[in-house]
């Protein structure tokens, strides 16, 4: 303790910039990584850069809640509130201060200085492992300032979530968001993904020509910060349905926890599993007996297990 003590007072403000290796000769810390706690100063650092980030599916940055909500250290498996994470958690229990800069190597600048909230201090979310890997539970902190005002949301997700004052809210089939935009936005388009859209397209525009308009949902669901989204509902037909590009067992049984995740927050009377073609008999009685319909195209029209899925 008697180095800490004797540690050099501290000078930054907000908005200063330092380059990297000066600031942990000052001050201590690692010089890599993104949390870096100190053993000559009391002092926590840590390192964000949101634009990095969030292309695989790391939303650091401002929320609406005020805070500053910073996503914790591991690239492979599950997330665990050891080392660096921990040294966040428990910064004012050891008598530490938390201070956050943007940047990662070479020049960075200081946002300020932040404490964990007290109330809500973590949050489990879902994000790749690092080279688009498995997709495993990672911490997220909330982060309150100290010496700073809370800012405005400028991460994809923050804005979302400010202009989402609703749990569930309609949107148009043709906005193409998706769990995966939130979740793994590295990840590349496959085949599948592109020829699920074009069933939905497909399955709307015959519902239209019908009489029957259609929509999808954006839901948020208490306590996360990872939004949901339907892939078509028909109101008129009370009809809720999830689309998959190929027909498989895998994706039969992904379609089924969906719509039941799904129907928790939309309106429905028949939840149904959108596909290419007829799946073969097994998953037909698998889709029934989980009270799902099964849609397919036959030629310019439509036919469904359950024939009041259709018009």
């Amino acid at each position: 303790m008697s180095d800490v003590v004797s540690a050099p007072a501290w000078t930054l403000g907000p908005g200063d910039q330092i380059e990297r290796k000066e600031l942990h000769a000052r001050f201590g810390g690692r010089t890599q990584g993104g949390i870096g706690p100190s053993a000559k100063t009391p002092n926590v650092f840590v390192f964000t850069d949101p634009v990095a980030g969030e292309k695989h599916g790391y939303y650091d940055g401002w929320m609406p809640d005020g805070c500053f909500h910073y996503s914790g250290e591991g690239q492979y498996g599950d997330q665990r509130m050891l080392s660096g994470n921990a040294s966040i958690l428990n910064h004012q229990q050891e008598g530490r201060a938390l201070r956050v800069f943007q940047g990662a190597r070479g020049t960075v600048t200081y946002r300020g200085e932040f404490i964990v909230d007290l109330e809500n201090p973590w949050y489990s979310a879902d994000a790749p492992e690092t080279d688009d890997g498995p997709l495993r539970k990672v911490i997220v902190f909330r982060l309150k300032p100290v010496d700073t005002e809370p800012q405005q949301p400028t991460t994809k997700l923050g804005r979302l979530l400010s202009d989402q004052p609703n749990q569930v809210e309609e949107m148009p089939l043709e906005r193409n968001e998706s769990e995966t935009t939130f979740v793994n936005p590295n990840r590349e388009a496959y085949e599948a993904d592109r020829k699920e859209a074009r069933l939905v397209q497909e399955f709307a525009e015959y519902l239209a020509r019908k009489g029957h308009q259609t929509h999808r949902h954006r839901i948020l669901p208490p306590g996360e910060t990872r939004p949901l989204f339907t892939d078509l509902h028909c109101k008129t037909l009370a009809l809720l349905s999830e689309a998959k590009g190929s027909v498989t067992r895998e994706n039969l049984r992904m379609a089924i926890g969906q719509l039941a995740d799904y129907s928790r927050f939309v309106e429905h009377s028949i939840r149904a599993i959108l596909l290419p073609s007829r799946p073969r008999e097994d998953l037909l009685i698998l889709a029934e007996s989980q009270g799902c319909a099964v849609i397919w195209p036959e030629g310019k029209e439509f036919v469904s297990t359950n024939p009041k899925a259709l018009p």
